[in-house]
Order: C-alpha cells, then sequence, then structure tokens
C-alpha cells in the first residue's frame, strides 16, 4: 500500500497541501476529502519531487487558512509567534537600534539567531543586507499560499546559513477571480493602529495562468510614555529610578558653590524664567525626578516604532508544450519605517566641543558680565526640543525566471529546471537630530553683543565668525530666547544638519536541477536530485559623510562594500530498503551532500542522511543527521567600523553589580587597572552610578569587522515519532528531539564578553582591547570585532498534536504545539568555561513555549481560540539589597561567573486570541476578533530582553482589538 494512501499518509499531505488546523504540520481536515489523482511535489527539506510527503525531517506548514484566522497582519507576527521561533532580533521595541538592518523584521529559529535561519520564497532564497539578515517584512501577506517551517539544519540542500531551520513561504499560483480584503485594528489604549488592505487577481486556463497580488500596510506608533512597564526607565514600579541628569533644563557643571560638598564640584541648574547670564540665578541642581532638573528621557521615545508597506507580487505560468513550462515571479516591495528616541544628551566633554568660552556672551562667569574670575565652564543640555529621528525607505526587487519541465527516458520520468534570480534592495536613510560639533563649539565659543545690530554674534568684534549662529545651551526648554532652542528654527537648521545614508545589495543567482528515479530495488524507486548553482553577492551601506567624519553627535561607522562569488553543486538520494514486511511496512535512507567554493575563504562540503520507518502504517519513527554552514557575510568581512553606546552593559570592576562585589581574585584583578578598585562605581549616562545589575555605556564603543573570517560549522540532529492511531480518528501527533551544535562561531565580540574573560576569567590577552579613565577608572574606550570562536549548542523536543472530530453541532478541531529547550549552552572564547544562556530560563531564553488552538465551524460560523504560552525566566536582580522583595534568589554561586550572582524569578505568562467569523450570503467573510483579549501583561524584566524598556520585546503590549472583511468576486 502506498503511504499516500494512509491515514499517516493523508495526515501530512493534507497539512502540507490543503493546509492545517491551527499551527500543527501534522494536522488533517478532512479524512474524507481523499485526493484521486496525486501529483509528485517538493517539501521542504527536500529537492526530490515525489507522492509520498512522509518526511524523514520535521516540517510545520501554515496554510491560508490559518493565515486568515488570526488576528496577526504581517509575516512576522505569524512566524514570530512559533514555539519553534527565538526571541525577535531587532525587534520593534530596540528603537535605539541603527544601521541598515533598522525598520527591518526578521527571524530567529532556536535562538541560535536570525543569521543562522534560511527564508525562501517558493524555494529560492530572499535578499539579505550586508550583515546577512533577511527582512521577511518584504514579502505581502495577501501573496503568500501556505508556509513550510523545517525545523531541522539543511545546508547540503540549500547551502549556507540554512543550520537552525529553514522558511520557505510559497505563494499563490493558478488563482481565478478576484479577492479583495480589509483589515484594521488597534490596542484597547487608542493606540498602534494598523490597516492592511490587498487584492488578489488571478486568470487561468489550460495553458497559462497569472496570479497578481498588491497590498498596502500601514502600522501606527506607540509610544513609551503610554505603556507603564516602558513610561519610566525602571516601569511605574519605580518610576524615580534612572532618570538621566543631562536634562532639557541645562546645567553647569565642575564648580564649588553654594551647597556642593562634592571635592570635584557639583551641578548647577538655571531658575526658571530667570536671567541666564547671572551667576545668581543657578541652583544646586535638584535630582528629584518629576519636580527636579532631570530628564526622563522615555517621553520621547517610540515603544512600537510606525510603518508603512506597498507591496506588488506577479505569478506567471505557461505551459510552452505538454512537457515544459515557463514560471516567473515578480516583486515589488517598498517600507518605510521611523524611530524616534529623545533629544541628544550633550555634554561639553563631547569630543570636538569643549567648555563654554570666558569669553561668551552666555558666561555667566565670563568676561561680560563682570565675574571678577571668569573663566570657560562645562555645561550639559539635552537637546529636547530637537528629538533625534531616522527614517529608513527600502526599496526591494525580485525576480525570478525559469523553464521547468519533464521528460521520459527509459520509462522513467524526470523533472528539471533551469532559472535565473535576482534580487535587488536599495535602502535609503534620512536621520535628524544630531549635532554639527564643529557649529556647536563656534556657537559656545566666544561672541560678542552688536549694538549696531542689536544680536550676539559669534567671534569678537571687529573679527565675526562668518556663517556662524551663537546659542546659549544654558536656556531651558520652553524658554522664548532669541539664543535658545525653542521656537528658534534658525538656530536648529544651523546644529542639526540632516544626515543621509544609502544602502544597496544584489543578489544574482543561476540554477540549475535535474530529479528523478534512478532505478527500482525491492522496496521501491531509488530517488535522486542533483543541480548545480552560481550565486553573486554584492552590497554596500554608506553613512552620511557627517557620520563617516565624525563631525557629528551620530554614532560614527565608516563605509561597508563588497561582495563575493560561490558555485555549489548537490546531490540528494532517497533509497527504499524495505516495504510492506511485518515490523517494517517502511524503511528508507535519504542522504544528502553538497558542495561549495567561495571566492572568500575557500571551499566547505556539507552532508546529510535521514531515515524513517514505520513499524505498522500508524506509526512513523524519523530522525536526521546533519552538517551545516554559515559564511562571513558581506559587512563580516568589509564592513566599515561603528561607534555605539553599548546596552545592557555590566562591568565586572563594579563594587556593587559586578563579580568584584563578591570575588576577592576579580577584584584584585581589576585594582590592577583601578586606582580605587575597592569603591569603584560603573558610570551610565551622565557620569552618574548605575541603580541595576546593567546600563547604558556613557561613552561609545567600536565595533569593526575582519576579512580573514572562516565559516561557522554546524551539526545538527533529530529523532521523532509521528502516530495516527486508527482507533482515535483525525488524532495526530509528533514529538522530535533536536539538538544543535555550532562551532566556529563568528563573534562580534560584546564588551561583556570581553570585561568578563579579563577580569571574571583571567583570561590576560583580552585585557588588550579597551582602556580605562585615570580618573574615574570607567572603560572609556573599547574596540571589538567579529571573530571566529566559541560555539553555541541547544537541545530541546517539539511536540505537535492535532485532533478533528465531526459532531452534529458543527466541526471541532485542535491544535496544539509545544518548544521544551532542555539546555541552551554557549562560549564566546575558546578555552573558557560554558556560559548557560537562553533556554536555561535566564533572559529571554524561555524553557517552554507552547500554543493552543481550539476551533469550532458549523454552517457559515466559525471561531478560533488561542492560548499563546511562555514559561518563566530568571533575571538578575535590580538591587538585592535595596529591593530585596525583587530577588529571589540571592547570592547564588554558579560555576560559569565568578563570585555570586543575585537573581530574580519572573513569572510565566499566558496571552488568550480570540475570532469569530462569518460567512456572508454574498460570497463575503467579515472576521472579528482580539489578540491579548483579557490584556494580559508579560512581567516587568529590567535586563530589558530583545528591547530598550524594562520588558521583553516579544510580549503583548495590550489587547489588540481588529476586523478583517474579505470579499470574493
Amino acid at each position: 500500500m502506498s503511504s499516500s494512501t494512509t491515514p499517516l499518509g493523508q495526515a501530512i499531505r493534507l497539512a502540507l497541501v490543503a493546509g492545517t488546523a491551527g499551527l500543527a504540520s501534522t494536522a488533517v481536515l478532512a479524512q474524507d476529502a481523499t485526493p484521486t489523482t496525486l501529483d509528485r511535489i517538493e517539501i521542504t527539506g527536500s529537492r526530490i519531487r515525489q507522492v509520498d510527503v512522509e518526511s524523514a525531517q520535521p516540517v510545520l506548514a501554515i496554510s491560508r487558512a490559518d493565515i486568515e484566522r488570526q488576528g496577526f497582519s504581517s509575516v512576522a507576527d505569524i512566524l514570530q509567534n512559533l514555539t519553534a521561533v527565538g526571541s525577535p532580533a531587532l525587534s520593534r521595541s530596540n528603537v535605539l537600534s541603527a544601521g541598515e538592518t533598522a525598520g527591518g523584521t526578521y527571524i530567529d529559529m532556536r535562538n541560535l539567531g536570525a543569521q543562522r535561519t534560511l527564508v525562501l520564497i517558493n524555494g529560492k532564497r530572499l535578499g539579505i543586507t550586508t550583515s546577512g539578515y533577511q527582512d521577511i517584512s518584504s514579502v505581502p501577506v495577501s501573496a503568500i499560499e501556505r508556509m513550510e517551517v523545517l525545523k531541522d539544519g539543511a545546508s547540503a540542500i540549500y547551502g549556507s546559513d540554512a543550520m537552525a531551520g529553514v522558511i520557505n513561504i510559497i505563494t499563490r499560483s493558478n488563482v481565478d477571480g478576484v479577492t479583495a480584503n480589509v483589515y484594521y485594528g488597534q490596542y484597547g489604549q487608542g493606540d498602534g493602529a494598523r490597516n492592511r488592505v490587498d487584492v488578489v487577481a488571478g486568470w487561468s486556463n489550460d495553458r497559462a495562468s497569472l496570479t497578481f497580488s498588491a497590498e498596502h500596510t500601514e502600522e501606527k506608533e506607540v509610544w513609551a510614555r503610554d505603556r507603564w512597564f516602558s513610561q519610566f526607565p525602571n516601569t511605574t514600579r519605580h518610576p524615580g529610578d534612572s532618570w538621566t541628569q543631562i536634562s532639557q533644563w541645562g546645567q553647569i557643571n565642575g564648580l564649588k558653590g553654594p551647597g556642593c560638598t562634592a571635592a570635584a564640584g557639583c551641578n548647577y541648574s538655571l531658575d526658571r524664567g530667570t536671567d541666564p547670564t547671572n551667576p545668581a540665578n543657578y541652583h544646586l541642581s535638584d535630582l528629584t525626578p518629576f519636580t527636579g532638573d532631570l530628564s526622563n528621557a522615555q517621553e520621547q521615545m517610540h515603544l512600537i516604532s510606525p510603518l508603512k508597506r506597498d507591496s506588488l507580487f506577479l505569478d506567471g505560468r505557461l505551459d510552452l508544450t505538454d512537457d515544459i513550462r515557463l514560471t516567473t515571479q515578480l516583486g515589488y516591495n517598498k517600507r518605510s519605517s521611523t524611530r524616534q528616541i529623545a533629544g541628544y544628551p550633550l555634554q561639553s566633554s563631547t569630543e570636538g566641543i569643549g567648555r563654554m568660552s570666558a569669553d561668551s556672551w552666555f558666561n555667566p562667569f565670563g568676561n561680560h558680565h563682570g565675574y571678577e574670575t571668569p573663566t570657560d565652564i562645562a555645561w550639559n543640555r539635552r537637546t529636547w526640543e530637537v528629538p533625534r529621528v531616522s527614517t529608513s525607505d527600502l526599496t526591494t526587487w525580485r525576480a525570478v525566471a525559469a523553464l521547468e519541465g519533464s521528460f521520459e527516458l527509459g520509462e522513467r520520468y524526470f523533472d528539471w529546471e533551469v532559472g535565473y534570480q535576482y534580487n535587488r534592495s536599495e535602502l535609503l536613510q534620512h536621520a535628524t537630530g544630531n549635532l554639527n560639533k564643529e557649529r556647536v563649539k563656534n556657537a559656545v565659543g566666544p561672541s560678542y553683543y552688536n549694538e549696531t545690530t542689536g544680536k550676539v554674534e559669534c567671534g569678537v568684534p571687529g573679527a565675526p565668525i562668518a556663517g556662524c549662529m551663537p546659542w546659549n545651551p544654558l536656556v531651558p526648554y520652553g524658554s522664548n530666547d532669541p539664543n535658545g532652542l525653542t521656537g528658534n528654527q534658525a538656530l536648529i537648521d544651523y546644529l542639526f544638519p540632516p544626515e543621509i545614508s544609502r544602502g544597496k545589495t544584489t543578489s544574482r543567482n543561476a540554477f540549475a536541477s535535474v530529479a528523478g528515479t534512478v532505478m527500482t530495488l525491492p522496496a521501491g524507486d531509488l530517488g535522486f536530485a542533483f543541480g548545480v548553482e552560481t550565486r553573486n553577492e554584492a552590497g554596500e551601506f554608506t553613512p552620511d559623510p557627517l557620520a563617516q567624519s565624525g563631525a557629528t553627535t551620530n554614532l560614527a561607522a565608516g563605509p561597508t562594500g563588497g561582495g563575493y562569488k560561490v558555485n555549489e553543486a548537490y546531490l540528494e538520494l532517497s533509497v527504499p530498503i524495505l516495504a510492506d514486511l511485518p515490523g517494517a511496512r517502511e524503511l528508507s535512507l535519504s542522504a544528502a551532500t553538497r558542495h561549495s567554493d567561495y571566492s572568500t575563504f575557500g571551499k566547505t562540503l556539507n552532508s546529510k542522511f535521514g531515515f524513517k520507518w514505520k513499524p505498522i502504517e500508524q506509526l512513523l519513527v524519523r530522525g536526521t543527521w546533519a552538517q551545516g554552514f554559515r559564511a562571513p557575510t558581506i559587512s563580516d568581512l568589509y564592513g566599515g567600523g561603528s561607534e555605539t553606546f553599548t546596552t545592557g552593559y555590566r562591568d565586572p570592576c563594579d563594587t556593587v553589580y559586578g563579580a568584584s562585589a563578591s570575588s576577592a581574585d576579580v577584584r584584585a584583578r581589576c585594582a590592577a587597572d583601578i586606582a580605587n578598585a575597592d569603591s569603584y562605581r560603573q558610570l551610565r549616562q551622565g557620569g552618574v552610578p548605575i541603580t541595576s545589575s546593567s546600563d547604558q555605556t556613557p561613552v561609545p564603543f567600536t565595533n569593526g569587522s575582519n576579512p580573514d573570517l572562516q565559516p561557522e560549522t554546524s551539526t545538527s540532529r533529530t529523532l521523532g515519532l509521528v502516530w495516527s492511531p486508527t482507533f482515535v480518528p483525525n488524532l495526530n501527533v509528533a514529538l522530535d528531539w533536536w539538538k544543535v551544535r555550532i562551532d566556529n562561531t563568528i563573534v562580534s565580540d560584546h564588551p561583556n564578553d570581553m570585561l568578563r574573560d579579563c577580569y571574571e576569567l583571567g583570561i590576560a590577552s583580552r585585557c588588550s582591547g579597551f582602556t580605562r579613565d585615570p580618573v574615574t577608572g570607567i572603560v572609556d574606550t573599547l574596540k571589538y570585532g567579529k571573530r571566529n570562536s566559541g560555539f553555541l549548542e541547544t537541545e530541546g523536543y517539539d511536540l505537535e498534536l492535532s485532533h478533528r472530530l465531526d459532531t452534529g453541532y458543527g466541526t471541532l478541531s485542535t491544535g496544539w504545539t509545544t518548544t521544551y529547550v532542555s539546555s541552551y549552552l554557549s562560549r564566546t572564547t575558546n578555552d573558557t568555561d560554558v556560559v548557560p544562556t537562553p533556554g536555561n530560563g535566564i533572559g529571554s531564553g524561555f524553557r517552554v513555549r507552547s500554543n493552543l488552538t481550539l476551533g469550532w465551524d458549523v454552517g457559515d460560523f466559525g471561531m478560533s481560540w488561542t492560548a499563546r504560552y511562555y514559561s518563566g525566566v530568571k533575571e538578575r536582580c535590580l538591587n538585592a539589597k535595596t529591593r530585596p522583595d525583587e530577588c529571589s534568589d540571592p547570592g547564588v554561586r554558579a560555576p560559569w561567573y565568578a563570585g555570586t550572582r543575585d537573581y530574580n524569578q519572573r513569572g510565566s505568562v499566558t496571552f488568550h486570541d480570540v475570532q469569530f467569523r462569518y460567512n456572508l450570503p454574498w460570497d463575503a467573510t467579515v472576521s472579528v476578533g482580539a489578540n491579548n483579549v483579557f490584556e494580559k501583561y508579560g512581567p516587568i524584566m529590567y535586563s530589558q530582553p530583545n528591547s530598550n524598556f524594562s520588558y521583553y520585546g516579544g510580549y503583548d503590549i495590550g489587547r489588540f482589538m481588529y476586523m478583517k472583511y474579505q470579499q470574493r468576486f
């Protein structure tokens, strides 16, 4: 008996072709609709077309029906809610992220990194950035027929990057008629509105078909100030924590005036509404939140950044003969995204600016106002009037043209394909809110009052500075002053020049393949697939010249540019061993190998083996072993250095939160570099001590590339069972064990890793990449680049269950998927201890994620209920001494860190989604629903995983209500 006619075979086929009930790859929608003819199809993870769709590897299918029965409006939201998908890379809550990837959406399977998950469209690669990211926001939802998620390594089949898994997006084809959809939704707070309008039109006859989709999507912003967890740095639970002293009120610092008890001097702020040139009008800065002289940067920041997308997609197919078909897919997408963060926290100590001159007209302690001992003064000012705004416009084009067909040779049929693929993206970024350092220097330098013009002018009498506009940074926000920023557009235009950055990537791929059967064995046909590909990748990203030169307060960055070529050949075999025997209804083996020759590092060979065994008709045992690799990206090899204010930064030498607090060995190593090691404190923005276990650096660090990088290598294993018992009709269960290890990882060498290796692990060679300020002791310069070092290893289980029950009151369906991560280990430096990270319940590594979907369909009415579960995690305590109620596990001694650590257990959370739908008489469907219907929120997470706020970037941020209307013509 062919497996395609068994309940198990029907389950898998219907899941991949007809759709699923929920998100289970083995789900059955209809046992009573057995196909009468079965064409050979290609399933993700294999190039061999076959009737038997039962695979040795786990494949999760998401059908068109699944997509329409959810309230998510984008491909990203749908995929990121799969249990096998890890934390969102560069989520839209990472508003501090910059560069060419800002505004995009990227999928990270198994928490192994988005660059290690390969995304395909109809089996062909999605375009990449110079840093190897594939932006799935460029794929229109309306054009999708289904998505297949291979939860296994597949470099032998698809080449580089397919280490953690493969996502294959299958687009619609052979559509007849027109379908229009309108979607609108928003959060219960009245913000974050999302709307989508799309049209899919198709025409086909016996020899040709055209399918066209057009889509417009707009997603509005959500402001950090409008959610309790992002309104303040440490949420509304501690609303007064972590405000910055660099505020919109302006400050003089370093003086020893009235009320100052610090040996190094204090900060003074202007009395509101008074003359800023009079020294008597300044008071010792009030460090009281809300009413003092501090700044809450969250007030000006996006929590969710807005974006717009316009997409077009065309699928065309023409049968040239009975055996030859021309296929083509053309895609166009334009995405515009914007992010806003607070005005720049400018300090006179910033390189290239300097103190306010004693000869400045605005200096209250200068020459112009009769002060006894004129002096230059240090000052701070957050430019609240001009928030930093960055807009990214990304335009992508995609074209694939191929001839495919079949031929008969010796009574055997063979499938073939030959074609060409072209991807191109163009990026235009426009940034405002950063200051020109030279202009600021002149604006606060010598100046005088010109009696003739009645204005203050830069320079000295008789020698004005041409084109300069004087600025008094001591004028607070909201004060109307001719030399302040409020309402002074001319001064803003002078100090804040716009910056334009551009990027471009192209990918060209020629391919040819043939597949078929070589011979007939006693157990069946020996199948094969053979193919060759040649691919050229080129890319560049050019920051604005002002940013490249470091002339502005924007983070300095050099240009990235380069490319590479790869020639590849692959061979895949499917070998039947036994069939229709007791204890072996089927036993077959699969093998694949791919040879890749890169112009950058040379050659690599990767192979894969799998088996499937059916001891009885209702049970499938499957397993795989696969090698994988990831080639260094253009940015890895040729990227220009860039500056960044590192978030989540931890200094082991901090005597309150660092390892120095509990380890004498660490304290001793710190003392070799820091004079005051026994009292040293890590400083954050504003030059004040941190108040939690990690914070943003007060100075930028520099990241770079490495042209000598080698590829990463991986080994993945899976072993699973698929069961469709006959005594429970329409029940299907799949359980798979998986393990992935990646060696020779390309590490961005995070500053935390460098300092940990230096001070906690005592690796002297790791101490040469940074220096410390001789007075404050903080790390004031740090350079880190890419390197091959360490490994990643993760292991766990996937459980999938589906059931369908026909009753007299409609059809009930159940889909349940769960991922359990039993282990996740990483090491970023060779010959050091293993460091547990996500997957061990630390940070955003959820040990368990589970989705349960219940459906009920009766007549024209249907409803769905989905529960999305995230298990609890641990994070470093905010402050074990002052906040013991938020520190469940203080003083934990972990083998992977020196000394002890204080951890806090954060609870689990479940989000519930509901949808109601009804088919109207005029061939239309209306759906209403709510995601997170109970308005549940996840726990506070001060460590800010995948976010710039004290909340995990993948959690729901409120109740989201929506309505969809579909009209078919």
